[in-house]
């Protein structure tokens, strides 16, 4: 499967919005990497804190929940809206249902 996005891909984001999972979103892993996933399901961390699962739309390439764990719902930043740039895509192209 080709990736949704590429590098050097310009996104509009919304911070402070409510997370529905096929959601993009800008996630802190617990190295402090910066990401751009797929939201796939709430689930709960170690501690019991709320979370979510995060997945890469292509799989074979990226780094996602299947390495890394549950995603603390706090280090879940804000939710992809539109790329702008090459060419913008908004809305449900971006939404796995």
């Amino acid at each position: 499967m080709l990736p949704t996005l590429r590098e050097g891909d310009l996104l509009l984001v919304a911070y402070g919005v409510r997370i529905r999972p096929g959601d993009l979103v800008v996630a802190r892993f617990v190295d402090g990497t910066l990401t751009v996933k797929r939201a796939v399901e709430r689930r709960r961390t170690r501690s019991g804190a709320a979370g979510w699962w995060l997945l890469s739309d292509n799989p074979e390439e990226g780094v996602d929940s299947r390495h890394r764990g549950v995603v603390p719902e706090a280090d879940v930043h804000a939710v992809v809206r539109a790329r702008v740039w090459p060419s913008p895509r908004v809305g449900r192209r971006l939404r796995r249902r």
